[in-house]
């Protein structure tokens, strides 16, 4: 293990970056991150300006911003397959073909329904997994104005679609966040795999669980562009906690299809930390990560994690959460610790940075608990990458949700709050944010709210 030297402690980096009040601590490895993006101009210490109040109550905005509702649960599919179903949760955004000369976006969203689930995913012949699953994902095909032009089931019958990410190919790994298996809360199939979506054409992917990559508690994925290897990650709700993986495809950038060729599954191990909650210094820095292989990745007997990794153990972390690529490494959250329920230490939120080449693991960004105001900016969950070269993070805690932007420089800003939904004075209710994403030209920001399901479109000065 080494760490990195630290000109200034994390109360003096808080206070020099403006983020005290949001409870953030920042590093300088941040800019590797955004080196080398199309727009990296880096917006001003108090991001785009204050958020206005919306006369409608659905999304605070900063001024010159403006949203689309895009779709809402409930409301009728434009194929006519059934209703928008509810739960809406991770979703990425690709390049409509087009022959014309103004394409559009396909995007391609989770529906994070358990066997409770509100509103299910309708079944649909060729891409139903499970008859008696209620998650999947829908895809939405949008004109360059952001209409809607339709609107279909992408893939049905999985369960707790939580996150996922985009493949070079331009395809959508969907991950479902459980272990339940068949004869459990009414499933006729084993659950907690990772499946393939193509927006374009599902029926194309259809609905094959990608068996290699390991059944456990799937939560969000993220491709080496260059090696093809995958990252995954485990938001494992209880004692042990969740891991991080690699699959070593068979046949790695091979298309559309190509990860059904199998490959091998590993969990990372940092020697000497059992538990990445332990580590609450920014800039801390470990080198020589290790990779051993899953003994069984399809869980048969023993979830993976319980699993026997032999002399050394492996490495756990609570609520693995956002996975996302920028620059030559990948980028993880971890949304929270608690001691008290089993964790090493407490946060508020982590990001970790693992550089293959190096094979070092680096602590990035820390969210409390040790800042004077722990809120806003607590439990960090999807992240992406914003077209004014910094980083958008989902809010997912308690009070008003936000999305907060990140800038290369370590600044905080809220970019966006969420309508506070039915519920007392005393005791509001607040959906969630999930599943940010940009359009391929970085013109317009999508976003879910968790529930009530809502997806929008954000246009505005991104580039100002």
């Amino acid at each position: 293990m080494s760490i990195s030297s630290r000109p200034a402690s994390r109360r003096q980096v808080l206070a020099r970056t403006g983020a005290l009040g949001a409870g953030i601590a920042f590093t300088g490895v941040l800019s590797e991150l955004f080196a080398g993006t199309a727009a990296a101009q880096a917006v001003g210490h108090t991001g785009y300006g204050p958020l206005i109040p919306d006369p409608d109550g659905l999304l605070d905005l900063p001024r010159g911003f403006r949203y689309r509702v895009l779709s809402r649960e409930g409301d009728e599919l434009r194929s006519g397959e059934g209703p928008v179903p509810s739960n809406h949760d991770g979703m990425a955004a690709f390049t409509a073909r087009s022959r014309g000369r103004q394409g559009g976006v396909h995007l391609v969203r989770n529906h994070e329904n358990r066997a409770d689930g509100r509103i299910p995913v309708p079944t649909v012949k060729g891409l139903t997994y499970d008859p008696e699953g209620k998650g999947g994902c829908t895809a939405l095909t949008l004109d360059h104005r952001n209409h809607v032009r339709d609107e279909r089931v992408a893939i049905a019958g999985t369960a707790v679609n939580c996150a996922g990410g985009p493949t070079p190919w331009h395809t959508w790994l969907t991950c479902e966040e459980t272990e339940d298996k068949a004869g459990t809360n009414g499933y006729t199939k084993d659950h907690g795999f990772i499946f393939e979506v193509d927006p374009v054409d599902p029926h194309r992917t259809g609905a094959v669980p990608l068996t290699a990559m390991g059944r456990f508690q799937h939560e969000a994925i993220a491709v080496d562009p260059r090696r093809g290897v995958v990252y995954e990650t485990e938001d494992a709700f209880e004692r042990p906690f969740g891991l991080f993986y690699r699959f070593l495809p068979e046949k790695p950038l091979g298309g559309t299809g190509s990860l059904r060729a199998g490959g091998r599954l590993q969990a990372m191990r940092v020697p000497g930390v059992p538990d990445l909650s332990s580590i609450q210094e920014t800039g801390a820095c470990f080198d020589g990560v290790e990779w051993v292989d899953v003994p069984d990745p399809l869980a048969a007997e023993t979830p993976i994690r319980y699993q026997d990794f032999g002399r050394g153990g492996i490495t756990h972390a609570q609520k693995l959460e956002g996975c996302y690529w920028g620059g030559r490494s990948v980028y993880f959250v971890s949304s929270f610790a608690r001691s008290a329920e089993g964790s090493a230490a407490d946060h508020y939120g982590q990001i970790w940075r693992y550089d293959p080449e190096r094979r070092r693991l680096t602590l990035v960004i820390v969210f409390g608990p040790d800042t004077d105001v722990r809120l806003p900016g607590e439990s960090p969950d999807n992240i992406c990458l914003a077209p004014s070269g910094g980083l958008m993070v989902c809010e997912d805690g308690n009070g008003a949700q936000h999305v907060y932007g990140v800038t290369r420089h370590g600044d905080v800003y809220a970019m966006a709050r969420g309508a506070q939904n039915i519920g007392s004075e005393e005791e509001p209710e607040w959906g969630e944010f999930a599943g940010v994403t940009f359009s391929p030209d970085g013109d317009t920001m999508y976003v879910n709210c968790y529930t009530p399901g809502t997806t929008f479109a954000v246009t505005g000065p991104w580039r100002r």
